[in-house]
């Protein structure tokens, strides 16, 4: 994971404990969507950060900063979950709705 100065929109390690089930089910869909079931290149815990701050902000995608993965790979994941039906299930809003 890259080293950045967190923004207020980051969770804490006890908060990030809690989407750990989530992160564990996309890296599962990830790797089986992927032809080489090589692991991505991406960090899916600064995907969901930059997920939160987007919401938190409500800057558009294409604004995220720099420090943050590709707006592209940020906005596809919620993306790709809400297709499957998985987002109505994952932490999400309870995750960022308190610091």
């Amino acid at each position: 994971m890259n080293q950045r100065k967190p923004y207020p929109s980051d969770r804490s390690d006890a908060r990030r404990a809690l989407i750990e089930p989530t992160l564990t089910v996309w890296r599962k869909a990830r790797l089986d969507r992927r032809p080489t079931g090589q692991p991505a290149k991406v960090d899916l815990r600064d995907v969901f950060s930059a997920i939160l701050y987007v919401n938190r902000t409500g800057i558009p995608w294409k604004y995220l900063p720099h420090d943050f993965p590709n707006h592209g790979t940020v906005y596809a994941m919620p993306r790709r979950r809400s297709s499957a039906g998985s987002v109505a299930s994952s932490p999400t809003r309870s995750a960022s709705s308190s610091p």
